[in-house]
């Protein structure tokens, strides 16, 4: 029989997201705690710098580069048009996303059973006669409960005497506890709307610890004592809850996160439409003459245009970039782990158990 104590120790996987994501700490700040609208303002200023650099120190110099044809009004028409284009797009698109809320009443009828059912079934598993209506609080009742069981295989399994499974149960409960005590610290007071409620379930590692608690109940079911094998399998059972919870939970959050960046583009086109227009209809290039602070007053005022009408883009790139990089981190629901890992130890184990 093949040993997977690997998978309990120094072959599995981080805990928490950060430190599963191949990336530096600035860019999954970036990506993922940074405020939006601070992200897009960066977006927007870093355009806006670029092009103030090369207009700047452009050889041809300022009245070369705006009088030669009409590069101001084909650029401000073609922004002008990308503007309406793409916020129709946008919002279009949120709206599908979000008729999904919309239907007849069976089909609500439908959600509703199905949310109860699921309610039901955490409060029988957490013992609590109503399961927490907050989000935040739901996910840290279900982890907290993953802590308490934990404990209780660790408890089970102390009174077998046999060190194979000790030595690869003892880390499996040590992880599990340190990790769900981490996770519930920061859930407490996180208030859904905010990227916290997401963030901390994210770093609750459950598909490993879901894998781990199964592989261990089956390959050592043969010393198990009755007491051990029911603990392993009430800790499978809440492990299996959590997954489902975090989904709903991060499809919820997806939907407000779509409700903010209609709104934030909806925002931000006034002002973007009304620069381009601008930039059409009353833009003369032959006025812009002179420097302010040894910069060219032309190369200013049109990048400081241009970026005033990305900012609708600039927002859809912020957002964006958050959703796909969480949607990329969880894209599998239970014991699937996408994520490249450590395997050696498990491919070694199963070549043994074959020649056996």
């Amino acid at each position: 029989m093949g040993d997977a104590s690997g998978d309990a120790g120094e072959n599995r996987p981080s805990d928490t997201m950060r430190e599963r994501v191949p990336a530096s700490s600035r860019k999954f700040w970036l990506l993922l705690v940074v405020d939006r609208s601070a992200v897009a303002a960066g977006i927007v200023g870093a355009i806006f710098l670029a092009l103030v650099a090369i207009g700047q120190f452009h050889p041809a110099g300022t009245p070369a580069l705006f009088t030669q044809g009409d590069p101001l009004e084909t650029l401000f028409q073609g922004l002008l048009t990308a503007i309406i284009t793409g916020v129709t797009l946008v919002l279009t698109l949120s709206q599908l996303v979000l008729s999904q809320e919309q239907g007849p009443i069976g089909d609500q009828r439908e959600r509703m059973e199905g949310a109860m059912a699921f309610r039901r079934d955490v409060e029988d598993v957490i013992e609590e006669p109503v399961s927490p209506a907050q989000p935040s609080a739901f996910l840290r009742s279900l982890v907290e409960l993953t802590r308490r069981r934990a404990e209780a295989v660790g408890d089970a399994v102390a009174a077998i005497d046999d060190p194979a499974l000790t030595e690869q149960v003892d880390p499996f409960v040590d992880t599990v506890v340190e990790n769900a005590d981490t996770v519930a610290h920061n859930l407490e007071g996180s208030q859904f709307g905010e990227f916290d409620v997401v963030f901390s379930a994210l770093n609750y590692n459950y598909s490993w610890k879901l894998y781990a608690g199964r592989r261990i109940r089956a390959e050592h079911d043969d010393v198990l004592t009755e007491a051990a094998d029911d603990a392993l399998a009430e800790l499978i059972q809440a492990l299996e809850l959590f997954g489902p919870a975090r989904e709903h939970f991060k499809t919820l959050y997806f939907q407000w996160e779509l409700i903010d960046l209609s709104r934030a583009m909806l925002y931000a086109s006034i002002p973007a439409l009304l620069t381009a227009v601008v930039g059409v209809l009353y833009l003369d290039p032959t006025v812009l003459s002179g420097t302010l602070l040894g910069v060219r007053t032309g190369v200013l005022v049109v990048s400081g245009a241009v970026a005033v009408s990305l900012l609708p883009f600039a927002l859809l790139l912020a957002y964006v970039l958050r959703i796909v990089t969480v949607t990329k981190r969880t894209l599998s629901i239970g014991p699937f782990i996408l994520r490249e890992t450590d395997r050696t130890h498990d491919l070694t184990a199963d070549t043994e158990t074959d020649r056996e």
